[in-house]
């Protein structure tokens, strides 16, 4: 942790939730007008970049110097990605992926799923879905590790911090389900169920996420990449949203494993041992 500093997760998560909310609800809203399918991304792009802002926001106005340098050596220090962390990196998402679909075709799914999918799943007005795919990890990330994900692990362990992490990230993305021919929307429109899925799935992403992170020393760079390859990774194959289902179940296990693996850094206390 960063010394002399006390982190405010309460401002934090308030700020980023008030606006996101006010903007992807406007946006929302726009969405359904005439004329409005091609500018609702106006009111839906300052909505996503938030969290980063909030946090740049919150590390300047700190007037911590050591604060700062450490967001930017996260930011730009690609030493602190680990070597022997890359195989799991780059090939944990897709792995999980095709293990859920060879699990569906047990269920009857279709083997066509193994087939590369014929564009995304949804649409986004003006901006390339691949372009927001990128920008969506990007800005999420800046926020969420620059300086979110530390308020919390000041005051928790890191499977409390994960844990709360992840839910919030969850909620965060409520709003999306009202915007017409989002992602989020169309699911639901389909099924309840998978529209739930979606939420539920988040958990273990996020926790997931807080580990790849805090095992390359807490850098920036790799939070996003493998946030894009999480992305990239539900739109490249054609997969159905039953073996969505399937997969977060495999998520959960992978997550559980994970958590049990590294047990004594994710219940460790040591981190919070300078706190007053």
């Amino acid at each position: 942790m960063i010394p002399n500093y006390n982190y405010r997760p309460g401002t934090y998560y308030l700020s980023t939730f008030i606006i996101t909310y006010a903007l992807w609800f406007a946006g929302a809203y726009v969405s359904f007008q005439d004329g409005g399918e091609g500018f609702y991304m106006l009111l839906m792009l300052p909505g996503l970049m938030a969290p980063f802002l909030i946090s740049i926001v919150m590390i300047i106005r700190s007037k911590n110097m050591d604060l700062r340098r450490d967001f930017v050596n996260r930011l730009i220090n690609i030493r602190l990605i680990q070597p022997k962390i890359l195989p799991v990196f780059i090939l944990l998402m897709p792995l999980s992926v095709l293990a859920s679909i060879f699990i569906s075709l047990l269920f009857g799914g279709s083997v066509s799923q193994f087939q590369l999918a014929d564009g995304f799943s949804f649409s986004t007005g003006f901006v390339p879905v691949l372009l927001l795919l990128l920008l969506a990890a990007g800005f999420e990330e800046l926020g969420w590790r620059g300086y979110a994900f530390d308020s919390l692990q000041s005051r928790h362990t890191y499977f409390k911090a994960s844990l709360i992490f992840s839910i919030l990230w969850s909620l965060w993305h409520f709003p999306l389900i009202f915007v017409n021919n989002s992602y989020q929307y169309e699911i639901f429109h389909e099924s309840f169920w998978y529209g739930l899925n979606f939420f539920v799935s988040i958990v273990p992403m996020g926790m997931i996420i807080s580990w790849i992170c805090i095992k390359n020393r807490k850098s920036i760079i790799a939070a996003i990449a493998f946030h894009f390859i999480i992305n990239m990774s539900q739109e490249i194959l054609d997969i159905s949203q039953t073996t969505k289902m399937i997969e977060t179940g495999v998520l959960i296990i992978v997550a559980a494993a994970i958590i049990a693996y590294d047990r004594e850094m994710f219940f460790s206390r040591e981190h919070l041992a300078d706190l007053s």
